[in-house]
């Protein structure tokens, strides 16, 4: 039997409903601790708490914290994968963070719920037993940090959560989950292609994340620099456009070495050097902004902060956008 490592760190999953208000809130004790007796038919459990936070109050440095916990279990003892369960909010964001730092082939597989420990239909317990079902799963070994919810399996860079309270929320808009979970059966349709990974020990840098709008002031962009941001993202029109009086602004950050990097605001799709005119994507790319492929902003703004922690900032950039 394989040995699991389970870390909770919090969220909806470990949450309550009070009856009275209707609110959900977090228990001083995460319900969720001690529910390895209940996984004991697929794996053998070692369990651990990292952190009991609600997933906005979690950071690049609780992220970084995980890491360290994988790897210090690791040094220690043989596990064959690992399983997270974390607030859903940021899921995304941890997962992917773990994806671009972890460079071990075991499986790492978050997990979370929609509904809180105590409301009827809780989705918490079932997306737990799924995830060390995959996390068991001989084919999920070297496929990265995997986010597994409501029998489906998605690789951590394409997921998102794309409803605020439905089951289904998290959905890879294009491409799709990897696999399934039916009853016993873990199933993968595909893999994923490439992989960059740098471990970094520190957080150091900043990045600033903008949604351009139309008529968008570029003085936002001038406040980020001045206030010391080591970097920015841009999440602009359609395949990668922005509103003219921006270009001024970025050509100047640019000069001052302060990467940029631009994603589609859309669900689906990539950037491009497409459009021709002033503030058009061919226009940005001449310029030096750097494209990031099929990520949206968060993601974006996590690969970018990673390169700019790494030892070599550009080779890292270069490996983390390129398509």
């Amino acid at each position: 039997m394989k040995t699991i490592l389970l870390i909770h760190t919090g969220g909806t999953i470990s949450m309550q409903i009070q009856a009275e208000s209707s609110t959900v809130v977090p228990n001083e004790n995460n319900p969720l601790v001690n529910e390895g007796e209940k996984l004991k038919k697929y794996a053998t459990i070692i369990e651990k708490e990292a952190f009991n936070l609600p997933s906005p109050h979690i950071t690049p440095k609780e992220m970084l914290n995980l890491k360290e916990i994988i790897i210090d279990t690791m040094e220690h003892q043989k596990i064959d994968g690992v399983v997270i369960t974390h607030g859903t909010d940021t899921l995304e964001e941890t997962a992917y963070f773990l994806d671009l730092t972890m460079d071990i082939t075991i499986p790492i597989v978050i997990t979370g719920a929609m509904r809180s420990s105590n409301e009827i239909g809780s989705d918490g317990l079932y997306n737990l037993l799924s995830a060390v079902k995959v996390a068991v799963s001989d084919n999920a070994v070297g496929k990265g940090v995997l986010v597994v919810l409501n029998d489906e399996i998605h690789t951590a860079k394409s997921v998102t959560k794309t409803h605020t309270s439905s089951i289904s929320t998290f959905q890879s808009p294009s491409h799709g989950p990897i696999g399934f979970i039916s009853k016993s059966i873990v199933h993968f349709n595909h893999s994923p292609n490439y992989r960059a990974v740098f471990p970094i020990q520190l957080i150091q840098k900043r990045v600033a994340l903008f949604k351009v709008y139309a008529g968008m002031e570029p003085d936002l962009l001038a406040a980020s620099v001045s206030l010391g941001y080591d970097g920015i993202i841009l999440e602009g029109f359609g395949q990668g456009n922005v509103p003219p009086n921006l270009v001024p602004e970025i050509e100047k950050i640019l000069k001052l070495e302060i990467p940029i990097v631009l994603v589609s605001r859309c669900l689906n799709g990539i950037v491009q050097d497409v459009y021709g005119y002033v503030g058009g994507g061919k226009d940005l790319k001449e310029l030096g902004v750097t494209f990031a492929h099929g990520l949206n902003g968060q993601k974006a703004r996590l690969a970018l902060l990673i390169a700019l922690n790494s030892t070599n900032p550009t080779t890292a950039m270069n490996e983390i956008f390129k398509i």
